[in-house]
């Protein structure tokens, strides 16, 4: 019952829920930029304050994708390039998952790829992978990144909140430092509230321990792409 009321909580204090991830973000981002630090927070605060929605479309990173759709020809044209760029991302990023979301891409990393246990600071492997997703964006620049944190259901929810914000933080900025725009880059932590197996089961455990970035049209993509379609 208390953690029921605890999630409740949450779902009514995203914009503090924001304000806490965007704190985090600074210890991670200490190498940025005022401006680049400032807009990460920013695009942090925006993040959470979606949650709520994203989570009624199959989670925060699918919610994002399918809440910037556009539809009609102009989707059609955001999808093909969205289709070109996940087989380019399927081939370069080993250990992570690539989906075709709507006129999107949902990349899963395993927590495991990324981060030792119980810590948000980046593995090699984990730099390597990034990188390349960086290079991915310096083709297509014109779209907007939503990097979720996830965990499993075990310890304190609280702690898991907290520790799921600090690895989307710790990736947002390490992609930030490889060029792309911090503008473009939204971090979000989930914590348990958003598993994709059950938590009773190791192998569930370790499918809800992750980290999903969606990658989807930035407005400015989306303008062109309409611009297109009347052609």
């Amino acid at each position: 019952m208390q953690r029921f009321m605890v999630r409740q909580w949450r779902s009514r204090a995203t914009i503090l829920a924001a304000l806490a991830v965007a704190g985090m973000t600074l210890d991670a981002c200490a190498s940025l930029n005022n401006k680049e630090r400032g807009a990460i927070i920013g695009a942090a605060t925006g993040a959470a304050a979606g949650g709520a929605v994203g989570s009624k479309n199959g989670g925060t990173a699918r919610g994002a994708i399918i809440g910037a759709a556009v539809g009609g020809a102009a989707g059609a044209i955001i999808g093909h390039q969205m289709d070109q760029r996940a087989k380019e991302i399927q081939q370069n990023i080993k250990g992570a998952r690539v989906e075709r979301v709507g006129e999107g891409i949902l990349v899963t990393f395993e927590s495991g790829l990324l981060f030792d246990f119980d810590s948000d600071v980046l593995r090699e492997p984990a730099r390597a992978n990034l990188r390349e997703l960086a290079a991915s964006y310096d083709k297509y620049p014109d779209t907007d990144l939503t990097i979720v944190g996830h965990t499993d259901a075990v310890g304190d929810d609280a702690y898991n909140l907290r520790l799921s914000e600090r690895r989307a933080a710790a990736a947002a900025a390490y992609l930030v430092q490889q060029g792309v725009p911090s503008a473009h880059v939204k971090p979000a932590g989930r914590g348990e509230t958003e598993p994709v197996a059950p938590n009773d089961t190791e192998a569930g455990r370790q499918q809800n321990r992750r980290v999903e970035v969606a990658i989807y049209a930035s407005d400015k993509l989306k303008a062109t792409a309409r611009q297109q379609a009347l052609r």
